[in-house]
């Protein structure tokens, strides 16, 4: 069965980075869109970012667009998200998904 595990998050202060990554199993990750969306405390689930299965075309939320950068390798059936310039309204657990089914999250807290 499809599996997704999220890892990379922690305690940031602002301006920080962090590198997300997920490791998928169980379907061929090469062959799939694949996208990043967040849910920060006491709000819905927010779109955040995605990748087409080459990783040729990428998409960007407003919110995070050239500060974020959203990669994979298919090679090691992992997705990634470079966040740069953190701010104090990114924080959230950060999820990535897949056709519907998502990890556990990774919660990334941007405070000084």
């Amino acid at each position: 069965q499809v599996q997704l595990v999220e890892s990379g998050g922690g305690l940031v202060q602002p301006g920080g980075s962090l590198r997300l990554s997920c490791a998928a199993s169980g379907f061929t990750f090469s062959r799939y869109y694949m996208s990043w969306v967040r849910q920060a405390p006491g709000k819905g689930l927010e779109w955040v970012s995605s990748i087409h299965s080459d990783g040729s075309i990428t998409y960007y939320a407003d919110s995070v667009k050239g500060r974020f950068t959203i990669s994979r390798d298919n090679a090691k059936n992992t997705l990634y998200l470079q966040m740069n310039s953190l701010k104090s309204d990114d924080t959230a657990v950060y999820y990535c998904t897949q056709d519907g089914t998502s990890g556990q999250g990774t919660q990334v807290t941007v405070s000084s």
